[in-house]
This record gives C-alpha cells, structure tokens and sequence, in this order.
C-alpha cells in the first residue's frame, strides 16, 4: 500500500507554505495549544506570501544597486568631459553597459511569480538560472574586454591625463560597485538566489576594473606608462576568479544541486514524525529561490490509507517547518517490508534506465 500526497489547486500549482519563523516541528503540548490557539495560516494567499516577498526583496534590490550605480556612472561621465580621459571613458561606459545585466534578472523575478500552468507546470522559477547564465556570460566578456584593453596598452602605451582627477572618479566607481556587490550578495544568499549573487559578483569585476583605473593612473603619476596595462592584466585575473565562484554557483543551481546539509537537515526532521519508520530516497531541487522536495517514507505496513495519510502530511508539515525556503514537498509512503515479501515496486524495475 503506498499513498500520494500532495496540495493541489485547480490554478494547477502546489501549496506554498509560509515558514519565515523558521522553526523545527512543534513539540511538546505546549507547543500544540500554540498551534490550536493562533494556528499557522497555510492557506495558499498566505503561503505565496513568503515566496512573493522573496521576489519583491530581489526587485528592491535591483531597484537599490541599479540607482547606485546610475549616481557613479554619472559622477564618472562629468569626470570624463572634463579630464578627456579615455581609460576612464572606457571603465564609464563598461560599468553602464554592465549595469543593464539586472534586466534579465529583474524580468525573471517578474515571471517568478507568475502562477504555474498546465505547460509550466512547475511554474517559472528556473527563468532566474537562465538570467544567471547571461550574467556569467557577461562577467566572461568583461574579463575579456579589460584583458583586450590591457594587452593593447601594453602595445601601445599612453600617458594618463588629469591624473589626480581621474583617480578621484575611480575611487568613486569602485566604492559605488563594491558597495552594489555587498548588498546584491547579501540579499541573494537571503533569498536564496544564486543569479542575483552572481550579479553582485558580477558588480565585483566592475569595481576591479574602476580600480584598474585608479592604480594605473596612479603609476602613470609616477612616470611609469606600463603601469596602467600591467595592473589591468592583474585585475583581468582577479575577474576571471570572480567568473569561476559566479560560474560555479549558477551552474550547480542549473544542474540542481544542493547544500548537503539541508538534505541532512531534512532527513533528521523526517525521522523525528510519529509513524515514520524509515526515510527512503529524498530530493531536494531549486526552482528559482525556493525550494521543493520529494522523498518516499517508510510507514507501517498494516497501516491504513487514512493513517499512511495523516503521516505523510504530518512529514510535509516537518520539512517545511525544518528546511528554510522549501514551499513544497510531495511525500510518498511505502509500507515497512514484511518477512519474505517481495519488493512492491518490482513492477517498475524495467522502466529505470541502467
């Protein structure tokens, strides 16, 4: 006997469950009259509201670093018309251009919060690792672009004008890009975004580029020419760093990979639910920045399809409460095996793939 449990609506998607509290699963009687008394909503207007404030966190962020790098671009183009100066001119327009890439990321919040359909049946979350991977593909063209540059002033190299000037708006440009990178970091680890933590990582390598700038003006001060192209060499590997740890944290959301240590998490709060006898196979994937997990329960095999119910939903209730950013589980009970019973999933063997 197994049992399938799952909340559906007839909008097509899942219960999104509401744990910012981000407890363990309640103990205790007193606990419980907690829970009797002023009961957690999971009514699915309340249970959406934690993924929407998730996405509306992410656009705020956006919002936030977008008019901070507007301010420093501007401050560095007032710079440029008076200095001439054309490597500021260069960092000026790279870090307006990069700036545009919280577009893609912006346009996938929006489509996250779209409700599932019956051909997106899981919704739209997975357009946020489609912006990611522009976004890696820009942190990729910018380390190219600053090793083009680099390499061309090593060719060919130029005095820097109006150098105290020009160190002043680069000063600017890599205080306005390292402060966007903290904070997109910040809230993209909070909200369980990797593309938005990308873009912070991605603001990173504008802020090394501004930086470029400053310390090769400050070398061309001192008379030396090759400073500017040998510095830019130097800030093109600390890019292609950046790209590797943005890379890596888009990629394993692409290919759904997870901290071990929710799965453990998960795992001990499953095993603590009355009536559960074992924990078979559990998944847990990113959809966007939430969460969702399947997993097969082992329960009492003489049990009844009521009582094989009661546990599994008293499973779900578990890793919502245990697992922070999971808005929904789909928990499958299989029966304890009895002596010299054969495997009740035998039937299906020929459909796994070897």
């Amino acid at each position: 006997m197994s049992d399938r449990h799952e909340h559906s609506h007839s909008q097509g998607h899942t219960h999104v469950h509401d744990h910012g509290h981000g407890h363990g699963r309640p103990r205790g009687l007193r606990h419980r009259m907690a829970h009797l008394l002023a009961p957690h909503s999971h009514e699915t207007a309340d249970k959406v509201d934690s993924a929407l404030e998730s996405s509306a966190r992410g656009m705020r962020a956006l919002w936030v670093s977008l008019a901070v790098l507007g301010v420093t671009a501007l401050a560095q183009a007032v710079v440029v018309a008076v200095s001439g100066s054309v490597a500021l001119l260069g960092d000026t327009v790279h870090n307006t251009a990069d700036a545009l890439t919280a577009v893609p990321l912006g346009i996938a919040f929006v489509l996250g919060r779209r409700a599932a359909t019956r051909r997106f049946t899981y919704g739209y979350g997975r357009a946020e690792d489609l912006a990611g991977l522009v976004i890696v593909l820009t942190i990729a063209a910018s380390a190219a672009f600053a090793g083009w540059t680099a390499v061309d002033r090593l060719l060919d190299p130029r005095p820097v004008a109006h150098v105290p000037v020009v160190a002043v708006a680069a000063l600017v440009g890599f205080a306005g890009n390292e402060w966007v990178a903290r904070y997109r970091i910040r809230v993209g680890r909070s909200i369980g975004s990797a593309a938005l933590v990308a873009d912070g990582l991605h603001a990173r390598t504008d802020g090394f580029t501004s930086l470029a700038v400053l310390l090769g003006a400050g070398g061309s001060a001192l008379g030396w020419q090759l400073a500017d192209p040998i510095v830019g060499l130097l800030i093109t590997a600390a890019i292609v760093l950046v790209l590797r740890d943005a890379a890596r944290e888009v990629f394993r959301r692409v290919l759904d990979a997870v901290d071990p240590v929710l799965v453990d998490r998960a795992e001990r709060a499953l095993t603590e639910v009355p009536g559960v006898r074992g924990v078979g196979e559990l998944r847990l994937r990113w959809i966007g920045h939430r969460l969702r997990a399947e997993v097969a329960v082992v329960v009492d095999g003489d049990a009844t399809v009521r009582e094989a119910h009661r546990i599994t939903v008293d499973a779900e209730h578990a890793l919502l409460h245990a697992v922070p950013r999971l808005t929904a589980a789909l928990v499958h009970a299989d029966p304890e095996p009895a002596p010299g019973e054969s495997d009740p999933h035998l039937p299906l063997a020929h459909h796994v793939a070897a």
